[in-house]
C-alpha cells in the first residue's frame, strides 16, 4: 500500500475501536500483499472504513481512485467480521474478469472466495451448499444473479438474513445518472432494504461524480434509518501520462500503432469501439508482427480467460478490446492503455485509462480520435430506453396474456429487439410494473409512470458528455485536470505530466511502409454474409404462418458485402453513403469499382465458381436487384455496373407488391410480419429465372438483420432461380 491519504468529503467522528483491532487489520493487509508482519499498514482512509464496518456495523461509500485499494477495505473488514462470527461476505461484481482476480486475492489472505455466475452454473448447488456449511467467507455474485428467479426467491432471502457484509463493487452501476447504469443492479434496493439490522454496507466506486455518489450514498441508506458515511478522494493518479494524437485518418492510427506499440511500456491494452474494429486492429498488429489477441463481447469465454492470462504473464504485448475489458481487470504493471477512438463520456475514458499504471511508476496513456467517432456514439445512443408507446405496448401485451411470456414469446408482439427489451423489462421489473418469474415474465398490475422528465435529462447529460470528449481532445490545458473536474474532483488541478503540461512524449510521424500496410489492409474490401437458416420463434402467434429450419431450396446461399458499417476502413467511406439523411444517387466509382473486386475475389476464391475446384458451383447466371424506398437508384446503378462488367444479364427486380411496407428497424418477427406478402416476384422476373439455368446475384444496398434478403431469396427460389447469392454493399455489424 503507498502512503498517500485522500481526503474524505465527509467527516464523521467514529467511536474509538477496540484494543488491537487496528494492528489486527493490518495484519491481514500483510497478509493479502504477501509482506512481512508490520511491514505495511493501512493508509488512514482505507482504516477510516474499515473500522466504520467493523467497529460500527455501518454502511459506507468509498468513491477513491483505481489502484486506491478499495478490495483491501473489503478483504480486511471480512477477515476481521469472520473471526467475530459474522456470516460471509457477499459481493455483487459486474465481470467475471474481476471476480477471478477476487477470488485469488482473497486465497492470499487465508479468505475461502466462491462465485455463483453464468460462467459456473453446474457448480452453483455446490457453491450454496457450502456457504450454507458456513465454509465459505466471501460469495462473489453476478448482479443478473439477483433477479434470476430461483436465486432471488430461495436463495437471496436465506442469503440476505446470513450475510455478514454486503459489498457493492463498481457502485456507481447502481445509478441511472451515471455513465454504466445497469438495470439488475437497482434489486439491491431490495437486498439492501430486507438486511437484519446491524449488517455493514460497504459500496465502492472510482467513477462517480457529485449527483451519482448522491445517488448511490441515499439508496445505501435504504432500510438503514442512518445516512451513509461517505469517503471520497482526489482522483489523481500520478503514474498516468495522458496525451492525444489527432491523426488524419484510420489507416495512419494503424499505423502509428505498428510503428509505435513496441516502444511503449510493458504491456497494455488497445481500447476500440467497436468489435469489427478490434478484430480488424489485431489481425493488422499481428500482421506487422506484434504479439496482440482480441477481447470483445463476442469472444467465446474460455477464450477471454486465456487472453487474460496472456496479458498477466507479459505474453502478449497487448489485448486489442472493446469496453468489454473494463472494471474488474487488475493487472498492476499495465504500462499503458492507447483508445483508438474516443470513449463518449469523459468518466467513462477514466474509468478505463485507470487500469493502467496501478502497480509502476508511469504509464502512457494515449487517445487517437478518430471522425467515426460520433456516427458509432449516436448508434449507441438509438438504442437507449425505448419511447413511452413502446413500452405501453409491451406492459398491455403482458397484462392481456395472463401467463408468463418468455423473451421468444413475447419480441414478435413488441417492436423492440431482445437485447433492447430485456433491458427495458429489467427496469420496469425494479419499477415494479412487471416481475421475472419461471417460464418469463408477467405484468403485476402496478400503475406505472413513464418518466419523460428523467429520460430526457438522462439523454441530455449523455449529449454533455459527447461534447465533452470533444472538448478533452482540443483542450489547450491538463487532461488529468479534465477529467477530475468531470468528476467533481475539489481537488483537481494541473498534473505535470501530461502532453499539454509537459509536451508531447510522441511524434505523430509513421512510416510510409506501415501506411502502406495499414491503408491495404482497410482498403481490403469483401465480408462473408451468412444467410438465415431459421425463421425467427412466435411468428405464427402474429399470423404469420413460417417456423422452424428454412428448407435448403429456399435459403440464400453465403453472400459477400463490401463491409461493415462499424468498419474503421470501408465502414468510414460506407456509413455517409447510407445515411438517412444522405440523397439517393449512382453509385460511387470507387464503390463500384471496389464491388467488382469484391465480385472477382469471391468468383476467384475458395469454393467460388471460378476457383477450379472439381466441385466448385456454377457461374451465376444473371443479376437481380431488391427494390427500395430509400435508394432505388443506388441499387439500380450497382446493380446495373455488376451485370455490366460480369457480362452478365440483369434480369429484373424484386419488388414490392403495392405501397412500400414500414418495415420496423427493431426485432425479427416483426421485420418478417411486415415483409410477408409485401414482396413480389414479377412475372417478367419469373419467366427470366425459369429459363436460366443456374444461381443469380441478388444486389442490395444494407443488410442489417438478414431478414429481408432470406424473404427475398425465398421468393426467387420458389419462382425457379436455382440458387440466391446476396451482394450487398454494407452488413450492419
Amino acid at each position: 500500500m503507498t502512503d498517500e491519504h485522500p481526503h474524505p468529503t465527509t467527516d464523521e467522528a467514529t467511536p474509538t475501536p477496540p484494543d488491537g483491532l487496528r494492528a489486527a487489520a493490518d495484519a491481514v493487509l500483510a497478509r493479502l500483499v504477501g509482506a512481512p508482519a508490520g511491514e505495511v499498514r493501512l493508509r488512514e482512509d482505507q482504516w477510516r472504513a474499515i473500522e466504520a464496518l467493523v467497529a460500527d456495523r455501518r454502511r459506507a461509500l468509498v468513491v477513491q481512485r483505481t489502484g486506491w485499494g478499495k478490495s483491501a477495505v473489503y478483504f480486511v473488514a471480512t477477515a476481521l467480521l469472520r473471526e467475530r462470527g459474522s456470516g460471509p461476505t457477499v459481493i455483487v461484481s459486474p465481470l467475471l474478469a474481476l471476480m477471478r482476480n477476487q477470488v485469488e486475492a482473497a486465497a492470499r489472505a487465508g479468505i475461502h472466495a466462491r462465485t455463483i455466475n453464468s460462467s459456473n452454473t453446474q457448480e452453483w448447488d455446490t457453491v450454496q451448499a457450502e456457504v450454507a456449511a458456513g465454509d465459505v467467507d466471501v460469495l462473489l455474485v453476478s448482479p443478473e444473479r439477483l433477479n434470476n428467479p430461483d436465486f432471488r426467491d430461495r436463495v437471496l432471502p436465506e442469503l440476505a438474513a446470513a450475510t455478514g457484509l454486503l459489498v457493492v463493487d463498481e457502485a456507481h452501476c447502481i445509478s441511472d445518472w451515471g455513465h454504466d447504469f445497469r438495470p439488475d443492479y437497482r434489486r439491491l434496493r431490495t437486498m439492501l432494504a430486507d438486511l437484519p439490522p446491524g449488517v455493514p454496507v460497504l459500496a465502492t466506486t472510482a467513477t462517480a461524480n457529485a449527483r451519482v455518489t448522491a445517488d448511490v450514498a441515499e439508496q445505501l441508506g435504504t432500510g438503514a434509518g442512518t445516512d451513509a458515511l461517505v469517503l471520497r478522494g482526489p482522483l489523481d493518479r500520478e503514474s498516468l501520462s495522458l496525451g492525444v494524437l489527432r491523426l488524419p485518418d484510420a489507416a495512419h492510427r494503424m499505423a502509428w500503432l505498428a510503428d509505435h506499440l513496441g516502444e511503449l511500456p510493458g504491456s497494455g491494452i488497445v481500447y476500440t469501439l467497436t468489435v469489427a474494429a478490434a478484430e480488424e486492429v489485431a489481425a493488422f498488429l499481428r500482421q506487422c508482427g506484434h504479439t496482440v489477441a482480441s477481447y470483445t463481447g463476442k469472444t467465446e469465454n474460455a477464450e477471454r480467460q486465456q487472453a487474460e492470462e496472456d496479458l498477466l504473464a507479459n505474453r502478449v504485448k497487448a489485448l486489442v478490446a472493446t469496453s468489454a475489458l473494463g472494471m474488474g481487470f487488475d493487472k498492476p504493471d499495465l504500462g499503458f492503455v492507447v483508445h483508438l477512438g474516443s470513449p463518449s463520456s469523459p468518466i467513462a475514458y477514466y474509468q478505463q485509462v485507470g487500469r493502467a499504471g496501478r502497480g509502476v511508476e508511469h504509464a502512457e496513456v494515449l487517445l487517437l480520435p478518430g471522425r467515426e467517432d460520433q456516427a458509432i456514439w449516436e448508434y449507441f445512443t438509438s438504442i437507449a430506453f425505448p419511447p413511452e408507446e413502446q413500452v405501453r405496448r409491451t406492459l398491455d401485451v403482458l397484462a392481456r396474456a395472463g401467463r408468463p411470456l418468455s423473451l421468444p414469446a413475447l419480441e414478435p408482439q413488441v417492436e423492440l429487439r431482445r437485447s433492447r427489451l430485456e433491458t427495458m423489462l429489467k427496469v420496469l421489473d425494479v419499477d415494479g410494473a412487471v416481475r421475472r418469474v419461471q417460464g418469463g415474465w408477467i405484468a403485476t398490475g402496478v400503475p406505472w409512470t413513464y418518466d419523460t422528465e428523467r429520460y430526457a435529462w438522462v439523454a441530455k447529460q449523455r449529449e454533455a458528455e459527447q461534447q465533452s470528449m470533444r472538448d478533452y481532445v482540443t483542450t489547450s490545458g491538463c487532461r488529468m485536470e479534465f477529467l477530475r473536474r468531470q468528476l467533481d474532483d475539489e481537488q483537481a488541478g494541473p498534473c505535470g505530466r501530461c502532453d499539454t503540461c509537459a509536451g508531447p512524449r510522441f511524434t505523430d510521424s509513421v512510416s510510409p511502409a506501415a501506411l502502406d500496410a495499414a491503408r491495404g489492409e482497410l482498403g481490403r474490401a469483401g465480408v462473408e454474409v451468412e444467410p438465415r437458416k431459421m425463421w425467427p420463434t412466435g411468428l405464427p402467434a402474429i399470423g404469420v404462418n413460417l417456423k422452424g429450419r428454412i428448407p435448403a431450396g429456399e435459403q440464400a446461399a453465403p453472400g459477400r458485402a463490401l463491409g461493415r458499417l462499424s468498419d474503421i476502413g470501408w465502414g468510414n467511406r460506407l456509413r455517409p453513403l447510407l445515411a438517412p439523411q444522405a440523397p439517393d444517387a449512382p453509385v460511387p466509382d470507387d464503390i463500384a469499382k471496389a464491388m467488382v473486386g469484391v465480385l472477382a475475389d469471391w468468383a476467384k476464391g475458395p469454393g467460388g465458381w471460378a476457383s477450379g475446384e472439381p466441385d466448385a458451383p456454377p457461374r451465376p447466371v444473371g443479376v437481380v436487384t431488391m427494390a427500395s424506398r430509400t435508394r432505388p437508384r443506388l441499387i439500380h446503378s450497382l446493380g446495373a455496373r455488376i451485370a455490366d462488367v460480369g457480362r452478365l444479364p440483369l434480369l429484373g427486380s424484386v419488388e414490392y407488391a403495392g405501397d412500400l411496407p414500414r418495415v420496423p428497424r427493431s426485432n425479427s418477427a416483426q421485420r418478417l410480419q411486415a415483409l410477408d406478402g409485401a414482396l413480389t416476384v414479377p412475372p417478367s422476373l419469373a419467366s427470366a429465372l425459369r429459363e436460366s439455368s443456374g444461381p443469380v446475384l441478388l444486389v442490395d444496398d444494407l443488410m442489417e438483420t438478414g431478414w429481408t434478403m432470406a424473404v427475398a431469396a425465398r421468393l426467387l427460389r420458389r419462382a425457379g432461380a436455382e440458387g440466391v447469392l446476396p451482394l450487398v454493399l454494407a452488413v450492419q455489424s
